[in-house]
C-alpha cells in the first residue's frame, strides 16, 4: 500500500534541486547521479569562481551535465551558476528551477565554502560572515523558497549538510563549524514548521569525504595530516562521495518518509581519537 510499482523508478516524475554540483569528485555530483538513477530530473547549481581557487580545481559544468545525460538517457538536467553568498540568489535559483520544470519536489543543500577560515585567534568578521552567508544563510533561504514554491503534489524532501562539529573539534575551522552548528541547532524547529505542509527535512553529516582534499597530490593539508585522517578509518579508507549520496538518496525517497528532523552521521566508523 502506497509503494511505487516495481517497473517505475522510485523518484520518477520528481524534480530535485541540488546545490554545489561543480566537480565530478564532489558529493553534489554523486548525489545527482544517485537521484538521476532513481528517475528524478535535476536542476543543479555551481559556483565555478569558488572552485577554481581551491587546490583541487573546478570542472566544466557543461561536461558534468553531459555526463549525467549520457549515463541516464531521458533524464532532464538543467544547471545554473549561482553565488549563494548573494542574499537574492536562493530565491532566483528556486524560481529558475520551477520555471524550468514546472514544480520542485526535492532540495539538497550541498553548497559549502572552502577556505577563508581559521582558529579563534585568527578570526575576523569577514571570515564569519563569509561562511554564514554560504553555509547557513543560503541553506535557510533556499529552504524557505522551496517551501514557498512547493505544491505538495508528492511530498517534499529537504536535506541539509552538517559537519560533525558536535562530535569533536574542527581545529582551524571555527567559522565553518559555527555555521554548520547553527544549521544543526535550528533543524528541529524548521523541520517542525515544514512537516505540516508535507515537507520532510533532515540533515546528513558525511564525515571526512575525499573529494580531492585527502589526496596527497592535491591536498592543501600536509601529508602527515592526510595520512592521519586515513588511518582513523577502519581499513584506512576515507569516505567517498557516493557514501553520503546513498544515504541522501534514501532520505529523499518515500522509504524515509517517517524520518523527520534528524541529523544522521554517516562516517564509516571514523575514529576521531586517532587523529
Amino acid at each position: 500500500m502506497g509503494t511505487v510499482p516495481q517497473s517505475q523508478p522510485p523518484l520518477s516524475g520528481r524534480v530535485a534541486l541540488v546545490t554545489g554540483v561543480g566537480r565530478r569528485r564532489g558529493i553534489g555530483f554523486a548525489v545527482a547521479r544517485r537521484l538521476a538513477g532513481m528517475g528524478a530530473d535535476l536542476f543543479l547549481t555551481h559556483y565555478r569562481p569558488h572552485d577554481e581557487l581551491q587546490p583541487w580545481g573546478a570542472d566544466d559544468p557543461a561536461e558534468l551535465r553531459a555526463a549525467l545525460i549520457t549515463e541516464f538517457p531521458g533524464t532532464r538536467v538543467v544547471d545554473e551558476g549561482a553565488d549563494l553568498a548573494d542574499p537574492g540568489a536562493p530565491r532566483a535559483v528556486v524560481d529558475a528551477a520551477v520555471a524550468a520544470f514546472g514544480h520542485l519536489d526535492i532540495l539538497v543543500c550541498n553548497q559549502a565554502r572552502s577556505g577563508g577560515d581559521g582558529a579563534l585567534a585568527d578570526l575576523d568578521a569577514q571570515m564569519l560572515d563569509g561562511h554564514w552567508h554560504v553555509d547557513a544563510r543560503a541553506t535557510l533561504l533556499l529552504t524557505q523558497e522551496f517551501a514557498r514554491r512547493h505544491d505538495g503534489r508528492k511530498g517534499g524532501r529537504v536535506v541539509w549538510m552538517t559537519s560533525g562539529q558536535n562530535l569533536g573539534p574542527l581545529r582551524g575551522e571555527v567559522a565553518y563549524a559555527a555555521a554548520k552548528a547553527a544549521l544543526a541547532g535550528v533543524l528541529p524547529t524548521v523541520a517542525d514548521e515544514l512537516v505540516d505542509s508535507g515537507i520532510v527535512l533532515n540533515a546528513v553529516n558525511p564525515g571526512p569525504v575525499d573529494t580531492g582534499y585527502l589526496s596527497v597530490d592535491t591536498a592543501d593539508r600536509s601529508p602527515e595530516i592526510v595520512r592521519a585522517v586515513r588511518a582513523a578509518f577502519p581499513g584506512g579508507r576515507p569516505g567517498e562521495p557516493d557514501d553520503p549520496a546513498r544515504l541522501i538518496a534514501w532520505l529523499v525517497s518515500d522509504e524515509a518518509r517517517w524520518v523527520v528532523g534528524q541529523v544522521i552521521d554517516s562516517e564509516g566508523g571514523f575514529r576521531r581519537s586517532r587523529w
